[in-house]
């Protein structure tokens, strides 16, 4: 069965925290029976992600990858459980995609939405409220459109929201996700620094 709906998709990932494609995959896998889908995910460790979400992440490393031409530079601070795990080679090579992606994301400012302090989300939300488009909508509407507009450009200024530059169907996120099922321990982004040559970092 190759025929699987997005609403499909959509349920089994609500309920088992993995990734977009290994949801369209495990759901193709089973006919589209979401209960054998989940079972089909768990038998390859990919639910396991959202369990790990709140436990202590106290090791990790610090990443850094200068792009061609060293004109712009980024520092990424990247957490896990253990030593052991922070030393391991999948490990390594997510903290440095993650790198890559920050120095090709300009206007990526946070690691997450609830990382925007309120008075940018204010600032923005002032912004949009005057443009000239909303001018003649009744009040109801502009605030509508506003809300949409404003929750849009929020992620597009966190880098848990972009699409990942090597597989667009999956967001950094989810690329974080499917690392915490394969190796079994809690990654969060902690903070990073993107530097532009003659720029001062914010």
């Amino acid at each position: 069965m190759t025929n699987i709906s997005a609403k499909l998709v959509q349920a089994l990932r609500r309920k088992t925290n993995a990734g977009m494609m290994d949801c369209k995959e495990a759901l193709i896998a089973c006919n589209g029976d979401i209960t054998q889908a989940e079972e089909w995910l768990r038998k390859k460790g990919i639910t396991s992600a959202g369990n790990k979400g709140e436990r202590t992440t106290a090791e990790g490393v610090i990443g850094s990858y200068i792009h061609t031409g060293g004109k712009v530079g980024v520092l990424v601070e990247v957490n896990c459980e253990t030593d052991f795990v922070a030393r391991t080679e999948e490990f390594q090579n997510l903290v440095r995609n993650i790198a890559m992606q920050i120095a090709a994301s300009p206007d990526v400012e946070y690691v997450k939405v609830e990382d925007i302090p309120a008075d940018v989300v204010e600032k923005e939300k002032s912004i949009a409220m005057g443009r000239d488009d909303l001018a003649n909508k009744p009040e109801n509407i502009r605030a509508k459109i506003v809300t949409g507009r404003i929750e849009k450009l929020l992620k597009e200024m966190c880098l848990l929201n972009q699409p990942y530059a090597r597989d667009s169907n999956i967001t950094i996120e989810e690329l974080i996700k499917q690392n915490i099922a394969k190796l079994g321990e809690n990654i969060q982004v902690k903070r990073f620094v993107r530097f532009v040559l003659g720029e001062i970092p914010s």
